[in-house]
């Protein structure tokens, strides 16, 4: 662990590192999106938000935030700015994909905005109603697809051009808390302590090729690579610990223990991860060469 920035004082829902910028930004339940100073951790300012902040992203110089009903974006660069109304409660996840902007709502809505990057003013153009609970993660893979996973206990799978759902997958019990795209597969989280992979079968279905069963629930994915360059899944449990383990063979590489429940987690350059915890602290970590243990 490099530092561990502190001043939340409520759980950690988003961190976010733009490109190029010395500023890590970080969003909780207590209402405020904070910067952090790279080079002294220092806090470098701080803004209130009318609603708790549901999630944090970020694409270039764009920031984008999810709150009650809005999202929010904001040019660290330029200071441009613009908000598109989000019926539907608090938007409790977001993703990008060339121009368009997805939001998962509370209600199960997926809202779909087209970006004009010249005028700022991004177009509604679909409102996604498949999922019958919270849309808790969404991320963009390969060959234009969308996963969502839901409190609803479903992922579905979306072809982000013509915006149809292709396939739901069922596999979970409870809440799917955070979706990973590494290579050909999915893996995806659950508060029913389990990790699952997926993959495509020749017929064009999907199917779990590989899970592990915990006795804890699963709350957040990430992936990295090592200083060796290989691929390591950080996936954070409800015992307080976040723990590495190396693909394709699920291997542990290592725990971290922190003193709250992780809630999520980023990746940064040349190794470095972030965590946010349900305390409210966001601690800097790096990755080196050697398995270990680590404490926060």
């Amino acid at each position: 662990m490099l530092a561990k920035l502190e001043g939340h004082a409520k759980g950690i829902t988003g961190i976010a590192l733009p490109s190029g910028c010395d500023k890590l930004y970080s969003c909780s339940k207590d209402k405020s999106i904070r910067a952090w100073d790279c080079n002294s951790g220092q806090l470098a300012g701080s803004v209130s938000t009318v609603g708790e902040v549901g999630c944090l992203i970020n694409e270039g110089a764009w920031l984008f935030v999810g709150l009650p009903n809005v999202v929010k974006a904001w040019n660290i660069q330029n200071q441009a700015e613009f908000f598109v109304n989000a019926p539907g409660g608090l938007v409790c996840s977001l993703a990008l994909d060339n121009d368009k902007l997805f939001a998962g709502m509370e209600d199960g809505t997926i809202l779909v905005w087209k970006l004009n990057a010249e005028s700022n003013t991004p177009e509604l153009i679909a409102m996604l109603k498949e999922h019958h609970g919270a849309v808790c993660t969404l991320v963009v893979g390969a060959n234009n697809r969308l996963y969502s996973g839901s409190k609803d206990s479903t992922i579905k799978v979306w072809d982000t051009y013509n915006l149809q759902c292709l396939h739901t997958l069922s596999g979970h019990t409870k809440d799917v808390t955070s979706l990973v795209c590494w290579d050909s597969y999915l893996i995806s989280a659950s508060l029913d302590k389990t990790l699952k992979v997926w993959s495509a079968t020749e017929s064009g279905t999907i199917k779990v090729d590989y899970e592990i069963k915990d006795d804890y629930e699963v709350n957040a994915l990430c992936g990295i690579h090592d200083a060796e360059g290989k691929p390591i899944l950080l996936c954070a449990y409800s015992d307080n610990t976040v723990r590495l383990y190396e693909l394709p063979s699920f291997t542990e590489r290592g725990r971290i223990f922190s003193k709250g429940k992780v809630e999520v987690i980023e990746v940064g350059i040349d190794g470095l991860f972030f965590t946010g915890d349900a305390n409210g602290d966001v601690s800097v970590w790096k990755m080196i060469g050697a398995p270990c243990m680590a404490e926060s």
